[in-house]
Formats: C-alpha cells, sequence, structure tokens
C-alpha cells in the first residue's frame, strides 16, 4: 500500500508469517525486524515493513490480500493454507517462501532424479512399491494386473549394504532405518505399512557429514552429526571443508534451490575421500529451533530478514517457472569439466537469486544488520525469550543447565563477531 506525501510515496509492506506449532524463531524474527527498524528509502519511495501471523479461514478466491510475502511453514502438510498460497501466488502477485506450485518436488524422490540428472553424485537408490495397498478399491484389480513380483533381497544385494530405508517425503529422521542385511531389510519393509519407502546406498568411513540451510543466495554450511541428541547435532566449527568443497556443496545446495525455485531449504551432503555425496536435499520446513541451531541461529534469522526486505521493498517477482531446460543444457554439454559445470550452474543460481542485486542491497539498505542482530541477541529481550524456549524444551531439572549452556553458545557467537569486526 501506498501513500503519498509531497515528495515520495510511503509504501507499506506486510510480511505474513505461515506457522505451525513453532513459536522461537518467529518470535525471535518479528522482534528482530522491529529492532532493524525496516524504513528503506529505495526507488525513490520510504519503504517500511511489518509482519503479521497468518490465520486460517475461509476465503473468496477473488478478495485481494494484504501480505507482500508469507514465510510459509505449514502449507506443504495441509491443503487449505497451501490452496490459499497458490492463490495468492496466481491472483494477488505476492512473494512466497517456498513456491506451493513445486511441493510435489519437495520429496526426496523428486530431488534424487533431479541431482543426477545434473550429475551430482547420489548414492545408489531405489524406490520400492507400497508394502500395503493404498486405500482405494481400484488398487487391487490395477495390481493384479500389472504389478510384478519382485525379490526384495535381490534389490538389496544390487543397492549394496549398509543401506537406509527411508519415506519418500517427510523429513527429521522419522522412519529411517540403517540397514545391515537381508533380515533387517524384510523386517523393515515389512513395517513400513502404506507409506513409499527408498532403498539408499550408505556412503560409510565418512570424513564429514555436512548440513546446508539456504535462504535465497545466502547458505550456511554446517559440520552435522545425526548420531547426536538434537541440542548437540550442529557442531560450532570452522574449516573443516576445502575451499573445493565447500564451493562443491554450496553449489549443489543453492542448485537444487534455484532449480526447484526454493528458497528457503537446507540440504545434506556427506563428504568421503575428497567427493561429494548428496543424500537429503528437499525441505519445506527447514530447521530454524533456536535449541537445534544455538551458535547459528542469530545467522540464519538475519539472513531470512535480509532476504524477505529485499524480495518486498524491490518488487521482486516470483519466477514460478522452473526452465529446467538451461540447467539440462549445462549437465548434457560433453565439452565442460565438472568444475566448469559448476561454474555454470553458479552463474544459473546467481541469475535466479540476482545475487549481485541483492549483495548490492544488502550493503547499501542493511550495513547494520549483524550489528543490530548482535546488540539483539545480548539484550534481556532475547534472553528472556531463549529462556522460555528452554523451558519449553526441556524438563523443569535440566533447565538451569540448558540455560547456561545456551547463553554460552549464543555468547561465544557474540564474541566471534566481535572479533571479525575487529573489537577488542
Amino acid at each position: 500500500m501506498a501513500i503519498y506525501g509531497w515528495r515520495r510515496a510511503l509504501v507499506t509492506h506486510l510480511i505474513g508469517l505461515l506457522l505451525g506449532t513453532e513459536d522461537d524463531w518467529p518470535t525471535a524474527f518479528e522482534q528482530y525486524l522491529t529492532r532493524l527498524g525496516p524504513r528503506i528509502e529505495y526507488g525513490g519511495d520510504t519503504h517500511e515493513v511489518a509482519t503479521e501471523r497468518v490465520t486460517i479461514e475461509p476465503f473468496d478466491l477473488r478478495q485481494p490480500v494484504r501480505h507482500s510475502l508469507v514465510i510459509d511453514r505449514l502449507a506443504y502438510w495441509y491443503d487449505h493454507p497451501r490452496e490459499w498460497l497458490k492463490k495468492i501466488a496466481l491472483m494477488d502477485r505476492a512473494y512466497l517462501l517456498n513456491n506451493p506450485f513445486t511441493f510435489q518436488s519437495m520429496e526426496k524422490h523428486a530431488g534424487y532424479c533431479a541431482a543426477i540428472r545434473l550429475g551430482f553424485e547420489v548414492p545408489a537408490t531405489w524406490l520400492l512399491p507400497h508394502k500395503v495397498p493404498p486405500e482405494n478399491e481400484r488398487f487391487a484389480p490395477t495390481a493384479a494386473r500389472y504389478n510384478r513380483a519382485f525379490d526384495l533381497e535381490a534389490v538389496g544385494e544390487r543397492v549394496g549394504y549398509p543401506m537406509y530405508m527411508k519415506p519418500f517425503h517427510g523429513g527429521g529422521w522419522v522412519n529411517v532405518y540403517r540397514i545391515g542385511n537381508p533380515g533387517e531389510l524384510r523386517a523393515a519393509y515389512d513395517a513400513s505399512g502404506r507409506e513409499l519407502m527408498h532403498l539408499q546406498a550408505g556412503v560409510e568411513g565418512y570424513d564429514v557429514f555436512t548440513r546446508g540451510l539456504a535462504i535465497g543466495p545466502q547458505t550456511m554450511v554446517t559440520h552435522y552429526d545425526p548420531t547426536r541428541p538434537l541440542h548437540l547435532r550442529y557442531q560450532v566449527d570452522h574449516g573443516f571443508l576445502t575451499p573445493e568443497l565447500g564451493n562443491e556443496v554450496v553449489t549443489f545446495g543453492t542448485s537444487v534451490g534455484a532449480f526447484f525455485r526454493w528458497e528457503f531449504n537446507s540440504f545434506e551432503v556427506i563428504v568421503r575421500d575428497g567427493r561429494c555425496y548428496p543424500i537429503d536435499f528437499a525441505n519445506a520446513t527447514p530447521d530454524m529451533a533456536i535449541i537445534s541451531l544455538h551458535y547459528y541461529f542469530p545467522w540464519a534469522i538475519t539472513a531470512l530478514a535480509k532476504w524477505s526486505l529485499y524480495c518486498v521493498v524491490t518488487g521482486r517477482p516470483m519466477r514460478l517457472d522452473t526452465e529446467m531446460a538451461r540447467w539440462y543444457a549445462v549437465a548434457d554439454d560433453p565439452g565442460r569439466s565438472w568444475e566448469e559445470k559448476l561454474a555454470a550452474y553458479r552463474g544459473l543460481v546467481d541469475d535466479y537469486y540476482e545475487a549481485d542485486r541483492f549483495r548490492e542491497f544488502c550493503d547499501r539498505h542493511l550495513s547494520h544488520a549483524e550489528e543490530c542482530m548482535a546488540e539483539y541477541i545480548a539484550s534481556p529481550q532475547f534472553d528472556a525469550h531463549l529462556v522460555t524456549c528452554i523451558q519449553r524444551a526441556f524438563p523443569p531439572h535440566e533447565h538451569e543447565q540448558f540455560v547456561a549452556h545456551y547463553r554460552g553458545l549464543l555468547g561465544a557467537w557474540a564474541n566471534d563477531q566481535r572479533a571479525a569486526a575487529g573489537e577488542p
């Protein structure tokens, strides 16, 4: 909405938060954005930004929406908010994180296929039929005519042990099984019910397990240990990848996002013997929790704020078309080395996310973002919010321990920021 004065217009933008049960990062995001004071002079106008938590209610397809951008954490799982997002993308030109028209691709299967098609080294992966047929009266006669009997153990031998069985969609390591022999394979498949499952070769003896968070063109890659409790999985570690491997991991994470038009996504890549093996890279609701991200939480909130402000203030239009042919032209070029293909993919990534323009915008209008975040993390307001989150996540007898734990990690982040800025 624009209110015109003597010389320039005051343009207001509303960022909607479409949320489920989470309250930790949304509250921090709201508090930080208020502190950031997003009044930006751009394009001859003054832009102000506010946030609102979106409620779910009946909607008229012709009713305009007030939101310039919606950060979605719910629609992947529920039909009604998903259809609302489709409506406002098609009819109201709202900007969405993420694109609801590619939700069908935000399961593991489409991501695996795309990554393989682009030349990334995804471990051997097979998709199994349902163990228990879907509840559909037409399934049984169709299966009787067309479903071929198969030898599960023979498939297991083709994939190789150890392997992992995991749902073709979902996340959070739910119903993921490490399988070491044919007996375990049979038991896991029998227990899978109506869930479609992948079998994927394990990458044993790896050097490092990485988990990345990508928000627009911004990427944070962490040293991750999925075997540890949630609050210990993200390791505070720097320099665990060589520049070459770091470039490949980042290129992969941003490429899969730009390929599918995802702008708020996480990804996992295993590194062994100098080679990268992507294993999971489609997450409609990537981890943003304080208790898991801890040291990396300030980066995540700052990155989300920067990208959201850039999109609404500059009027960046959503590109709903995927333009996959541009990517295939690189993948299928026999004259390019793998390094040259990675560079070309990065070019497509930078084009989609307008990387240069984004950096220029941040340098000019949001140069205080990191300093503002450091002040927020050091504030009584954030500390009170942190304590509340800890009290919700842990039993009472552990509160004192974890308050000290998280204060220490976030204090370490603040100290590192001061050191990087050359402050004492």
